[in-house]
């Protein structure tokens, strides 16, 4: 008898035959809205020198991100109406059309409602990307998929930069939208010929949460623009007002009806809810990446190309960590999912010494130890990233594999919206504006990176009731 267990597959059975370009499929979404993201912030500066609009600079942002967790949390209701197919295709339409919009704005105005308009797109893209991934493929394959799409964040910081620069230092910023259009052209003609073009069989069954997601949509935008009010009172109030609409939108969420978030995710008896708050603790970790070109800028004298790809080295630790740690299983997965909280909490912890400037170093060494903290906070969160996600999938209710799924960009974007606020608020509390200069700059960077060290150790607690789970 032959009790020998069966190997898990290899990334050859993913990135081979029918699966290569299913993966393609799947990918190519993510990987426009990730790469449009990096390349929209390097080319702000440029859109405000041609049409104006400096004040609402930061709304390119905010609104983009809010019109995304529209759009992600849209994304079951689509799956529930549509086939994957034309789920797809509907999304990658939506997200060009914003792209046309942003590419002929005439006006800030303008501007920001193409922004908005690919926002919603770009959410529906990523969360579909994930959605997929049990449609399309077997389920030992899923950690596979789950890195293969989460690592097209890390592939957009790399390349977002450089090509966001190229069309800006030539003053030709409408171009970085232009190109996207022949991009999304080639990746529905991918989607069109790989996703299943079949509808699930049986009655439309997902009805839209339109007060919850409302109430989520609020909370995000009065926590984006707390970070823009002059007064610390006044912050920390908006941050107040944010997070108890958050928390209104979770109490309704709970109560029968039409749900937002699958059944569990508020718990922390439950696996899901456990691992929702994990994956919040660490992207709330990864917001410090914000400030880090500044740091590098005022306190090393880096270029902001030198400051913009040393910062991508976090992405590029998250990228690698979840190509080298998703073919685990067992033990050694729960081994990845319960050290990446340290890792990233020691690699913080390191930034908030090095980052100020004041460690006495050469040099060299100084810029050497600083680039590995970077890739040091990625890499904890991308080696127990890809296991995590495949826990919220094969942890979900019979009938919420779509909501589920969804979800997981939804929690995504909203906790980044909480941390990017936070880091705000930390940052001009420390003194970045008042005192400023060298000094600001560096009592910032030592507060920020200390104070957030304490997200990923709060998610060590987690992980340990996660892994035994």
């Amino acid at each position: 008898m032959n009790t020998t267990s069966p190997s898990p597959p290899s990334w050859a059975d993913l990135l081979s035959g029918c699966n290569m370009l299913r993966s393609v499929a799947l990918t190519g979404g993510v990987a426009l809205h990730a790469i449009n993201v990096h390349i929209v912030t390097t080319i702000l500066p440029s859109v405000v020198n041609d049409i104006g609009g400096l004040e609402y600079y930061a709304w390119n942002i905010t609104l983009f991100v809010v019109a995304s967790i529209l759009g992600s949390t849209l994304t079951a209701k689509l799956l529930d109406r549509l086939s994957p197919r034309l789920a797809y295709l509907l999304a990658l339409s939506v997200f060009t059309l914003g792209a046309v919009a942003c590419a002929s704005a005439p006006s800030m105005g303008w501007m920001l409602a193409g922004r908005s308009v690919q926002g919603l797109g770009g959410g529906l893209l990523a969360a579909l990307s994930y959605a997929l991934i049990r449609v399309v493929f077997a389920p030992p394959l899923w950690p596979r998929a789950v890195a293969l799409v989460s690592g097209m964040w890390g592939v957009a910081t790399l390349f977002g930069p450089a090509v966001g620069g190229l069309f800006a230092q030539s003053g030709h910023w409408r171009l970085a939208f232009w190109v996207l259009l022949p991009i999304s052209l080639l990746q529905a003609l991918v989607v069109m010929s790989q996703l299943p073009q079949q509808k699930k069989t049986g009655p439309a069954t997902v009805r839209v949460p339109a007060l919850k997601i409302t109430l989520l949509a609020s909370s995000v935008l009065v926590i984006a623009l707390a970070g823009l009010w002059p007064s610390t009172a006044w912050k920390l109030g908006g941050v107040a007002f944010g997070l108890a609409l958050g928390l209104l939108m979770a109490r309704l969420d709970q109560r029968a009806g039409v749900p937002l978030l699958p059944t569990g995710a508020y718990s922390l008896h439950s696996p899901m809810g456990k691992v929702f708050a994990c994956i919040c603790l660490l992207m709330i970790g990864t917001t410090t990446e914000i400030y880090v070109p500044y740091f590098l800028q005022t306190l090393h004298g880096y270029t902001p190309l030198m400051a913009g790809y040393a910062t991508a080295a976090m992405a590029g630790g998250w990228s690698l960590a979840s190509l080298l740690t998703s073919s685990h299983s067992g033990a050694a997965a729960k081994r990845m999912v319960s050290t990446g909280p340290l890792v990233m909490t020691l690699s913080l912890t390191t930034l908030a010494v090095v980052l100020p400037g004041a460690t006495g170093l050469p040099g060299p060494a100084q810029d050497l130890l600083m680039i590995l903290a970077l890739a040091g906070a990625g890499f904890g969160v991308g080696q127990g990233w890809p296991h995590l996600v495949t826990r919220v999938l094969k942890s979900a209710a019979p009938g919420e594999e779509n909501l589920a799924s969804s979800s997981i960009t939804t929690v995504q974007l909203y906790a980044m919206a909480i941390g990017a606020a936070l880091a705000g608020l930390t940052a001009n509390a420390a003194g970045l504006s008042e005192p400023g200069g060298v000094a600001g700059a560096q009592r910032a960077a030592y507060w920020l990176l200390g104070a957030f060290a304490l997200a990923p150790t709060l998610a060590m607690l987690l992980t340990r009731k996660i892994v035994r789970s």
